[in-house]
């Protein structure tokens, strides 16, 4: 059984360490620039004391999440988080668009992609040629070893998953244009919450030129390429073009609440995660780590007060925020992170904060007061990565306190004295946003793909005046989508008319079960203690598998069964 840690003893450090702090002294008057602020109430909060402790502080409420407890705050930069938290009806305040504390020596910049996009640091090697299935699929799904892997090719003959199932997509963004696509996307469900951040507060470049008017990117748009490529496993559509995805028959919502350079912060997190329950969606997929602390702690020596004020206010506001999805009936679906790690045993953070970029610093993290979220928050199902040799990927994050599951997230170095080491195949392929492709490189301006682009295995498929590009990314980002696409077929397949909002629904619970039960178990590797160093990793890579066959900490309860899960699931409800 899984012996998964909760939320809530971190939860109950929180509001001890804040009442001591609040009672640590008078708090410093508020002074400087107008900036936002996110401020948790206390839950159940009174609402109009909590108001007048904003404006006491010298805050002007512009908006709220009545969802959770949430104001929207524009007040002072300096003073403002320490005086208004030492309310009793406020849990804490953390800046909109965190600020990073500079060590003496700056800090690397922390490159957010340099997992995902391993294969296009270097030539990769080329694999043997394949010959990929047809019947009933898509002229590149020869290419998504995952897809046979979850058995998504043969469970589309009974289940390809149905209209009225809503996925949800926190993300970056989803090309709702994409030829693969748009058949699924839900045009007037979907809703960006995020801001575009041309600079960052250091000066430099962020997420780059604002393109639509505001900053605000349309809801079909994708900047970052990322949660169009998640977009795209979870649902791309089966129509006889390009890839189709574990799911080809349900409908695709983008509810953004990623920057366009790959940042989570927490305000637009939480209002994609309440918006997507209070609309219906059945499952929502988070391929990420809320920003700008990889570990959020309680109880963190090397930070500020509004630092302190910060993290102990995410944990709270994200946990609040799952809870009240879960209660909503959405099945939470989120990535174990790329950090190489036992979660039940976290290292050093070395990451965070990573906003703005360049101020991050070594700090000690310890698994009674720190979590990443929200693959650690309650009600997620955190997903592992595995390759093709289904041998769990170096990079990916495991432990038997989090890891709930397995599957297909990408390997690159997967299979070491084999033809396929090291070959962009030992990835995963999605879709690719157009203006992403060109903006990196990958195709010109006539849309041909480049020399770069070659190496990279970008491809591209052409029908009529259809066009669309695909490429591979590896990470437990592109595990998590696999693991959603197969919940969305549970729910199409055993789920019931909801009657609060259109389509089908199933409780999270019966959907978590289904998974667990139907899943495929994989032992732990003998031996247990796996080395990555014949493949080029450090001995910080190596990894201890802990656990038995039915549930351990690189496979969780199995590796996710699209087939099992709409032919056997029923006898688990």
């Amino acid at each position: 059984m899984r012996t998964r840690r909760t939320v809530m003893a971190v939860a109950a450090t929180v509001s001890l360490i804040a009442a001591g702090t609040s009672a640590a002294g008078a708090a410093p008057a508020t002074t400087g620039p107008t900036t936002e602020y996110t401020v948790l109430l206390e839950e159940p909060g009174n609402r109009d004391f909590a108001i007048d402790a904003v404006e006491a502080a010298g805050g002007e409420v512009v908006r709220s999440n009545d969802a959770v407890g949430l104001l929207t705050v524009k007040a002072p930069a300096n003073g403002f988080a320490e005086k208004v938290s030492a309310s009793s009806a406020i849990v804490g305040a953390a800046r909109t668009k965190p600020i990073g504390h500079a060590p003496a020596a700056k800090a690397e910049k922390v490159k957010r992609d340099n997992v995902e996009k391993e294969n296009k640091g270097e030539k990769p090697n080329k694999a043997p040629a394949q010959q990929g299935t047809t019947a009933g699929m898509d002229p590149l799904d020869g290419d998504l070893w995952g897809l046979n892997l979850v058995r998504s090719n043969i469970a589309r003959a009974k289940q390809a998953g149905d209209k009225r199932v809503y996925v949800g997509v926190l993300d970056t963004g989803v090309d709702g244009s994409h030829p693969d696509i748009a058949p699924n996307f839900n045009n007037e469900l979907s809703r960006n919450f995020t801001v575009d951040i041309p600079n960052d507060s250091d000066g430099g470049v962020f997420d780059g030129p604002c393109e639509f008017r505001g900053c605000v990117d349309p809801a079909n748009w994708d900047d970052g390429g990322h949660g169009t490529h998640v977009a795209g496993t979870i649902g791309a559509a089966a129509n006889g073009f390009g890839i189709s995805g574990v799911a080809p028959g349900v409908s695709l919502v983008n509810i953004r609440g990623g920057q366009d350079a790959g940042s989570f912060f927490l305000q637009p997190v939480v209002d994609a995660i309440t918006y997507g329950a209070d609309i219906g969606l059945d499952v929502i997929n988070m391929s990420f780590y809320v920003d700008p602390w990889y570990m959020n702690c309680a109880n963190d020596p090397t930070a500020s007060v509004e630092e302190q004020l910060e993290q102990r206010t995410i944990i709270a506001t994200v946990q609040r925020a799952l809870n009240y999805a879960h209660r909503k009936g959405v099945t939470l679906i989120g990535a174990g992170g790329n950090n190489h790690e036992d979660l039940g045993k976290p290292r050093q953070d070395t990451v965070s904060p990573n906003y703005p970029p360049g101020h991050n610093r070594p700090r000690p993290v310890d698994n009674a007061t720190c979590l990443n979220l929200p693959t650690e928050g309650n009600h997620v199902i955190s997903v592992s990565s595995l390759g093709p040799s289904t041998n769990k990927a170096d990079y990916s994050n495991y432990g038997v306190e989090q890891t709930a599951l397995s599957a297909p997230g990408g390997y690159f170095r997967d299979g070491l004295g084999t033809p396929w080491y090291r070959t962009n195949e030992n990835l995963i392929l999605s879709t690719y946003p157009r203006n992403v492709a060109l903006a990196e490189g990958a195709i010109d301006e006539a849309g041909n793909i480049t020399e770069a682009g070659l190496a990279a295995g970008v491809k591209k498929a052409v029908q009529g005046d259809k066009v669309g590009y695909y490429q591979y990314l590896q990470g437990t980002s592109m595990a998590a989508p696999h693991a959603a696409g197969v919940a969305a077929l549970i729910v199409s397949q055993y789920g019931k008319k909801d009657k609060k909002n259109p389509g089908l629904t199933l409780s999270p619970d019966k959907v978590e079960k289904v998974l667990y039960k139907t899943a495929t178990q994989r032992a732990c590797p003998n031996p247990r203690t796996v080395s990555y160093v014949n493949v080029g990793r450090s001995p910080e890579f190596d990894a201890t598998c802990e656990g038995d066959a039915k549930f351990n900490g690189f496979y969780g309860h199995g590796i996710v069964d699209a087939y099992g899960a709409v032919t056997r699931g029923g006898q688990f409800l």
